[in-house]
């Protein structure tokens, strides 16, 4: 009797000890494999560190981590001595030196093939060949580990509705301190949704956007059936209609194309685009015209240039000449603004011929989680001598008829977005979709923001102030540590756009790698 109590005992016990992985011991990319159910190894292979939790760097390691700077000093020099900048950017062979080792180490921090999604923590076929999952950049916390955060904090995570509340929720409008306009933000919101397209009915671990890249499928549709509904099949053009001398897309009545909009929205202005969810606000549809227009307008130079031409090799010309030119765009202009750098970043695929570069891209689900960028939304949209409310501009095409696509235009660049990282700025409007981001992150099993940092050679904080860089935020110091720096919020405290995307390196890399990778193969 007494041997099996003690036995049953054992059992419980057994039952009740955690992970030993849980702890995240293995350190600079070293990965940690249990042995038993109380012990483990770090394998450091190729990690440049070895021990027993991978810490003790390797003699050339010593050398390269003596000689390389931190990266936060490679930022402080991009961005500052803008007269030194001002001679490389003008001196093309140096450039273009600089911008060949900004290509190949930014994508060198991104792990290729893909290693993780959330239900494969560990190396597996599946995480690599399922295309259908998001990819990590770090393996979800066990399901055995005692906290949400693995070891740290407690295990009961506080309400997500209070942390919006408390940390998230504008009290008055922050203007973003780069100067970042409305246009920027709705081009953001466009070309991220070819390649962020969440299955909700599996969940916000997978994606329907099975390319995983920049292919302008927002623009052309998903599949070929949507495409084809979309195409005039003559000259290569897409379908369009004529209002009052300007063109704009056609509508669902025309092409039979799903699109999302609510049952009161009439006919005329149910425009049909490749994203079926661009309905939503007319600022979409706004670049979903100009990229129309912009797609008609190259098949009716290539035409006059290859009048023997037919109409299909016209279309995927012009799609592929619209893929280059977008990509100039978000590199040249769009991460350059992001960046801060006074070094002019540069597309020219030419860089990266005869160098070893992985072409092949994988969207990360922590990508996805932190380009939710509500904060940039302004209380009210001012086109013309107009404003107009969050409930005034979503699902309403007929401001972008009122007013015409020039004016958009010229009203968006004018009018400044909001400050996306600092906290406190998340419009109230969209304050459910900051709550379910943070309900979907722990659904996904993320890692804290420190361990991002430590994954991509960033000093990990020390303090809640120390993130913030504000006092005022201290106050609330015992509540935040009860869930260890959660990713989400954790990520938009930071008190600016520049620090924000530090934080986590991979918003650039996966940017630059998808776009030059999307151009060359």
């Amino acid at each position: 009797m007494l041997a099996r109590a003690l036995l049953l005992c054992a059992a419980l016990a057994l039952c009740r000890a955690a992970n030993p992985c849980c702890s995240n011991p293995c350190q600079n990319q070293g990965v940690c494999m249990s042995i038993g159910f109380d012990q483990y190894r770090c394998d450091c292979t190729r990690t440049g560190f070895y021990g027993e939790n991978c810490s003790t760097p390797e003699f050339l390691t010593r050398i390269k981590l003596f000689l390389k700077p931190t990266p936060n000093t490679v930022h402080y020099i991009l961005t500052h001595f803008k007269g030194v900048w001002n001679i490389v950017n003008n001196i093309p062979f140096l450039r273009n030196v600089i911008m060949k080792y900004v290509l190949t180490s930014r994508s060198h921090l991104i792990e290729s093939p893909p290693t993780y999604n959330v239900d494969y923590g560990y190396k597996s076929w599946e995480a690599f060949s399922n295309l259908s999952y998001y990819t990590r950049a770090l393996p979800p916390v066990a399901d055995d580990c005692p906290t949400p955060m693995g070891v740290k904090g407690k295990k009961e995570l506080p309400d997500s509705k209070e942390i919006v509340e408390k940390f998230l929720l504008r009290r008055k409008f922050i203007p973003d301190p780069q100067g970042t306009n409305m246009m920027f933000a709705f081009f953001a919101q466009h070309f991220t949704h070819q390649f962020f397209k969440t299955d909700h009915k599996r969940g916000p671990a997978f994606t329907k956007g099975l390319g995983h890249g920049v292919d302008l499928s927002h623009i052309y549709g998903e599949t070929l059936d949507r495409q084809h509904k979309l195409r005039l099949f003559k000259d290569g053009k897409m379908k369009y209609q004529v209002i009052d001398g300007e063109v704009y897309p056609p509508t669902v009545k025309d092409t039979q194309v799903e699109m999302i909009y609510p049952p009161h929205i009439p006919e005329h202005l149910r425009f049909a685009v490749g994203q079926e969810v661009f309905g939503l606000v007319p600022g979409l549809m706004m670049y979903a015209t100009i990229w129309l227009r912009e797609h008609n307008r190259v098949c009716d130079v290539l035409k006059q240039e290859h009048p023997e031409w037919d109409d299909e090799r016209l279309f995927q010309t012009s799609r592929l000449i619209l893929i280059g030119e977008t990509i100039k765009i978000v590199i040249e202009d769009y991460v350059q603004h992001l960046s801060g750098y006074y070094f002019k970043l540069k597309f020219d695929p030419e860089l990266l011929f005869n160098q070893q570069f992985q072409y092949q891209n994988r969207i990360a689900a922590e990508f996805n989680t932190l380009y939710h960028w509500h904060p940039l939304l302004p209380d009210t949209l001012q086109i013309d001598d107009q404003e107009y409310n969050f409930q005034q501009f979503i699902y309403n095409n007929s401001i972008l008829l009122e007013h015409g696509l020039t004016q958009f235009v010229e009203s968006f660049s004018r009018q400044i977005a909001g400050r996306v990282a600092g906290g406190r700025n998340v419009p109230a409007a969209v304050q459910q979709v900051a709550k379910a981001s943070i309900d979907q992150s722990r659904q996904m099993k993320y890692q804290s923001l420190n361990e991002y940092r430590k994954r991509f050679r960033l000093k990990p904080y020390a303090s809640f102030e120390e993130l913030t860089g504000e006092r005022n935020f201290f106050f609330f110091k015992d509540f935040i540590y009860l869930f260890d720096r959660e990713y989400y919020p954790e990520g938009h405290l930071r008190d600016n756009v520049i620090e924000h995307l530090k934080a986590l390196k991979d918003l650039l890399n996966e940017k630059i790698k998808l776009a030059v990778g999307a151009t060359l193969i």
